[in-house]
């Protein structure tokens, strides 16, 4: 798999990931964004020992989207600062079973995890909100644009099931039918942070997946 590079400088590497493939190695074996990363930076800059490339955050793997890695540890800090400080905008994009009935709002949770199931559930967790815009609709599915207000696992995925609209594909948290590739409608379509070793906040925006368009064209 190569890599493909959304923005580059000397600290931070941004790169699109398809849904359907690993941010980082797991049990599985398979394929993987952050292997495939790295070799592309041992390849560009002829590197001949081992290549550093931090994880600062990561995507499901049924999810698309942008993922950011720190080429060196000052990147690696600086980034996780601003996570831990939720000083970095995240947008999202989710096409979702049934047609919301508001044009904006928040949803509020309290979410819990099953660590057997992988899965996160309302009840005695703590607490997960967002906000989102409903993009356009029709009676069977909505475009929403979400923001993150608080990082939990499986944030987006449960609280839009919990509300009765569950992404399309995620049968894992009720979706009515799987997608062939196994992905879901779920997309991190926008990043803005500050940069490494400057005063400067960096937009990075892709578009939204073509294969979406079969749901979101009226």
């Amino acid at each position: 798999m190569s890599p493909d590079v959304l923005y580059e400088d000397n600290h931070l590497i941004a790169v699109y990931k398809p849904a359907g493939v690993l941010t980082q190695p797991d049990e599985s074996h398979d394929e993987d964004l952050m292997v495939a990363v790295k070799k592309y930076l041992k390849e560009k800059y002829k590197k001949s020992g081992n290549v550093f490339l931090g994880l600062v955050h990561r995507l499901d793997r049924p999810v698309s989207g942008i993922v950011l890695f720190a080429k060196t540890s000052k990147g690696a800090s600086r980034l996780s600062e601003q996570f831990r400080n939720g000083t970095i905008e995240k947008i999202y994009h989710a096409v979702v079973e049934g047609k919301f009935p508001e044009k904006k709002g928040m949803l509020v949770n309290y979410l819990g995890k099953d660590i057997k199931k992988k899965k996160a559930f309302e009840g005695g967790g703590k607490k997960a909100e967002l906000s989102y815009e409903v993009v356009k609709s029709s009676d069977q599915y909505s475009l929403l644009k979400i923001r993150l207000h608080t990082g939990k696992f499986h944030q987006i995925r449960a609280q839009l099931s919990l509300a009765g609209f569950s992404i399309v594909g995620d049968i894992k948290y009720g979706a009515k039918f799987s997608l062939p590739d196994r992905s879901i409608a779920l997309c991190e379509s926008s990043i803005s942070f500050k940069l490494a070793t400057a005063d400067e906040i960096k937009k990075i925006a892709i578009p939204l997946p073509v294969e979406w368009s079969k749901y979101i064209m009226n």
